[in-house]
C-alpha cells in the first residue's frame, strides 16, 4: 500500500506535468505562428529591397570581380549575408558570412528575383535557434552616405532612401530585428572573411555556432519549474501526512488500551481539528470507562452485603422457631428490596452516564410532583405552582432521592420548597435538621458510592442517590449543590435553567 504523502505528491507532480505539456504545446504553436508572420513580413520587405539593391550592383555583363566586390560591399554595409545567382541559379558571388551560415547548416536562403534575370539570395538564420549573444556590427561599417550607392540627401545611417530600413533582414524568434551593440573593439578577433567575430566552440546541447534551439530552451525552463515545484511540494505534503501518521499511531495506542494516550494538536488546519476531536473523544471514552469500572466495582461490593445477609437468613430458616422464622422472612424481604433498589439505581446511573436518549420535553407540574413525593416521608412542601419542561420520571426520581436522603439523616424535620429566581431559573430546595455536611465533603457526597465515614454503618444506603440527582440535573442542563441551613442541618438545591420553565400551573 502506497503512503498517502506519496499519492498526494504524485498527484501534484502529475498536474504540474500536464500543465507543462499544455503550456509547451501552446507556446510552440504561438512561436510557429510568429515565424510564419515574420516570414511573410520579410518576404514583403525583400520584394521592395530588390530594385534598390539592383540599382547599385554592376550589370550582369560586368566582370565577376566587380559583381563580387559590389555584393561584398552591400553585405558589409547591411550586415546581411548575401549571395548573387545567375538566371540558371548558379552562384556568382557570396559574402563570407553567407558561406559560414551555409556551412553551419543554420540558415534558410530566401531568393529575390531581380529585373535583369539575376537572383539575390539572402541567408536568413534559422528562427528555431536562439543566439546566445548579439553579434556586434563590423568595425567601421556604416549605412550608405551621400555620394555612395543607396545614399541621398536625406539618407540616414542604416536607412535606405524612401524610408525603408536598410538593416539586416534577419529576424529573431520574437519577430524583432537583432540589436547591434556598436563597433567591435580594436583587436577583436574576426572570422576568415572579417564578417563577424569568432564564436567559441560548441558546448553541451549547443549548436556549432554556440546557439541552442528555442524548443530546447523551453524544455529546460519547464524542467526547472517542474523540479522546483516538486521539491517545494514534497516537504509540505510530507508535513501534512506526517501529522496524520502520528495521529494514526495515537489512535492505535489508544485502541490497544492506553486510555491516557493523546495526540499533539499541531497547526490550525483540518488535521489539527481532527486531532482535537480525537483528544476530546478519548477523554470522554476514558471517563466513561473509568466510571463504568468504578460503578461495577462499587456495585459488586455493595451487592455482597445483602447477598450475605440473605444467605445467612436462608441457612437459619430450617432450624429457627416459628416466631424467629417470621423475623427472618422480614429480613429477607428487606434485603431483596435493597437489592432491587441497588440494581435499579445502577442501571439508571449507567444509562445516564452512557447518554441514552431520554425525552426531556414532557410538561411537568413540579409542585405536584414534590407534594406527592413529600407525602411518602412526611415532609412539608411550599412554593409556586410552576410547569417545567423535562422528563417527569427523572425529575420525580431526583426529588425522591433528595427527600429520602434528608429523611434518613435529618429525621422528621424536612422541608421542600419550589422557587423561581430573578434570573428566571427554578430551584428545588430540600432542607433537613441533620448533623450537616462538612464543607470539605460537600462535593464528594455527589460521587457514586461515596458515603461520609460512619454513615454507611448507621444509616445504610449505597451512596448512589445523590450521584443520580447530579446526573439528572446535568441531563436537564442544571446543577445541584449542598449548602448549610440556618439553625443547623443542610439544604440540597437543584437548579434548573430558565429555558425549562413553561408557565405557572395556576395561570
Amino acid at each position: 500500500m502506497r503512503s498517502l504523502y506519496i499519492r498526494i505528491w504524485l498527484t501534484v507532480i502529475a498536474a504540474l506535468a500536464l500543465f507543462a505539456l499544455a503550456s509547451g504545446w501552446l507556446l510552440e504553436r504561438h512561436l510557429s505562428q510568429e515565424r510564419a508572420r515574420a516570414d511573410a513580413l520579410l518576404s514583403e520587405r525583400l520584394a521592395g529591397w530588390g530594385p534598390l539593391i539592383q540599382g547599385s550592383l554592376p550589370p550582369r555583363t560586368a566582370s565577376l570581380a566587380d559583381q563580387t566586390a559590389a555584393l561584398e560591399d552591400w553585405a558589409h554595409r547591411m550586415h546581411t549575408p548575401l549571395a548573387l545567382l545567375d538566371a540558371q541559379g548558379q552562384r556568382i558571388a557570396a559574402s563570407q558570412r553567407y558561406l559560414d551560415i551555409e556551412a553551419e547548416g543554420h540558415g534558410r536562403p530566401l531568393t529575390v528575383p531581380l529585373e535583369d534575370g539575376r537572383k539575390l539570395s539572402i541567408m536568413r538564420p534559422d528562427l528555431r535557434m536562439l543566439p546566445l549573444r548579439r553579434l556586434p556590427p563590423e568595425a567601421g561599417a556604416s549605412a550608405p552616405q551621400r555620394g555612395e550607392p543607396g545614399g541621398g540627401p536625406d539618407a540616414r545611417p542604416g536607412w535606405l532612401p524612401g524610408g525603408e530600413r536598410g538593416g539586416p533582414p534577419e529576424v529573431l524568434a520574437d519577430g524583432q530585428p537583432p540589436i547591434h551593440m556598436g563597433p567591435a573593439p580594436a583587436g577583436a578577433e574576426r572570422g576568415p572573411g572579417g564578417d563577424r567575430p569568432q564564436l567559441p566552440p560548441p558546448g553541451f546541447l549547443l549548436g556549432p555556432g554556440g546557439e541552442w534551439p528555442a524548443s530546447l530552451g523551453l524544455v529546460v525552463l519547464l524542467a526547472m519549474l517542474f523540479m522546483a515545484v516538486a521539491a517545494g511540494a514534497y516537504p509540505v505534503v510530507r508535513s501534512i501526512t506526517g501529522r496524520l501518521e502520528r495521529l494514526k499511531q495515537g489512535v492505535e495506542a489508544f485502541g490497544a488500551g492506553a486510555l491516557a494516550q493523546r495526540v499533539q494538536e499541531e497547526g490550525k488546519d483540518e488535521v489539527a481539528a481532527l486531532a482535537a476531536s480525537f483528544n476530546r473523544a478519548a477523554q470522554r471514552i476514558q471517563s466513561l470507562v473509568q466510571s463504568n469500572q468504578s460503578l461495577l466495582a462499587n456495585a459488586s461490593h455493595e451487592l455482597r452485603s445483602p447477598l450475605a445477609r440473605l444467605k445467612m437468613a436462608l441457612s437459619m430458616m430450617d432450624d429457627a422457631a416459628p416466631a424467629q422464622r417470621v423475623s427472618l422472612r422480614k429480613e429477607i424481604e428487606v434485603n431483596i428490596r435493597e437489592l432491587d433498589a441497588l440494581v435499579e439505581e445502577v442501571l439508571l446511573s449507567s444509562r445516564l452516564e452512557a447518554g441514552v436518549a431520554v425525552d426531556l420535553e414532557d410538561p411537568v407540574d413540579a409542585l405536584a410532583v414534590m407534594a406527592e413525593e413529600a407525602s411518602r416521608v412526611g415532609a412539608q412542601v411550599e412554593g409556586l405552582p410552576l410547569m417545567l419542561r423535562g422528563s417527569e420520571r427523572l425529575l420525580r426520581r431526583a426529588v425522591r432521592n433528595l427527600l429520602e436522603n434528608a429523611h434518613r439523616y435529618g429525621g422528621q424535620d424536612v422541608q421542600a420548597e419550589l422557587l423561581q429566581l430573578a434570573t428566571g431559573e427554578v430551584q428545588l430546595r430540600v432542607c433537613d435538621r441533620g448533623p450537616g455536611v462538612p464543607e470539605a465533603e460537600r462535593e464528594r457526597i455527589f460521587e457514586p458510592f461515596y458515603r461520609m465515614p460512619g454513615h454507611a454503618e448507621r444509616e445504610g444506603g449505597v451512596g448512589l442517590g445523590l450521584a443520580l440527582v447530579r446526573q439528572i440535573a446535568r441531563r436537564h442542563g442544571g446543577r445541584v449543590h449542598c449548602e448549610p441551613r440556618d439553625g443547623g442541618g443542610s439544604c440540597f438545591v437543584l437548579t434548573l435553567p430558565a429555558a425549562r420553565l413553561l408557565q405557572a400551573s395556576g395561570a
